[in-house]
């Protein structure tokens, strides 16, 4: 593909970005305004500048408006770097710097949710005014940790439901849950960064203290 092509492509790409980000934007706004049911797919898009059409191109539903795409916070480009640590380890195998390579991703993440900070606790005030949208949120939540196993997956070569992945997919997940909990909370003066390293930490030294694995035999097998 020519440099031309590349350059169309990549502007096609932050325009679908931008109008995205507007669109749940607008939807934000309005629910916590109105509520959920005070407002129409209508003047989202009239606000938003776009038409019905285009808002049903990006989004089934409000509700899948105001929680937004999942590409927007898990951008492929922020996994480049991550997926080509993994290319010297065998096929099969684990990287041997897979768990400082994750750290260095969650951190390169926290990146992007410190600079959309307002729009997080905007987010956070919708969903108080509307708990309905929890579930949303647990399908969405969902999806996002079957896209970060298959980015996983892609790094070590392996399948997306390998052990290390899944168990890599549900710390690291729970972790980043737990410092956004503690970001988000009243009061607090923290860094995310902060919250999420002191978490991290605990983690690992939680995990490298020793431990007496219990026999796995089967019942069948004693005498």
């Amino acid at each position: 593909m020519s440099d031309s092509a590349n350059s169309s492509a990549s502007l096609r790409e932050r325009k679908r970005v931008a109008t995205r980000g507007a669109i749940s934007a607008v939807a934000r706004s309005l629910t916590a305004e109105r509520g959920l049911t005070g407002y129409t797919v209508e003047e989202v898009c009239e606000q938003a500048g776009i038409s019905r059409r285009t808002f049903f191109n990006y989004f089934p539903s409000k509700e899948d408006a105001i929680l937004g795409h999942v590409d927007d916070e898990l951008p492929e480009e922020v996994f480049d770097d991550f997926i080509r640590g993994g290319a010297g380890s065998g096929s099969g195998e684990v990287s041997p710097t897979l768990f400082q390579d994750l750290v260095e991703l969650s951190l390169k993440m926290s990146e992007r949710m410190s600079s959309s900070e307002e729009e997080t606790r905007q987010l956070i005030g919708v969903i108080k005014k509307e708990p309905q949208l929890m579930l949303k949120i647990i399908g969405a939540t969902e999806e996002r940790e079957a896209h970060f196993a298959s980015v996983l997956a892609a790094r070590e070569g392996v399948a997306p439901d390998h052990p290390v992945v899944r168990m890599a997919v549900v710390t690291l997940g729970g972790i980043a849950r737990h410092a956004s909990m503690a970001y988000f909370s009243e009061g607090n003066t923290r860094s995310y960064q902060d919250l999420l390293m002191e978490n991290i930490s605990a983690a690992r030294l939680l995990f490298s203290q020793p431990l007496n694995l219990p026999s796995t035999d089967s019942p069948e097998g004693h005498q």
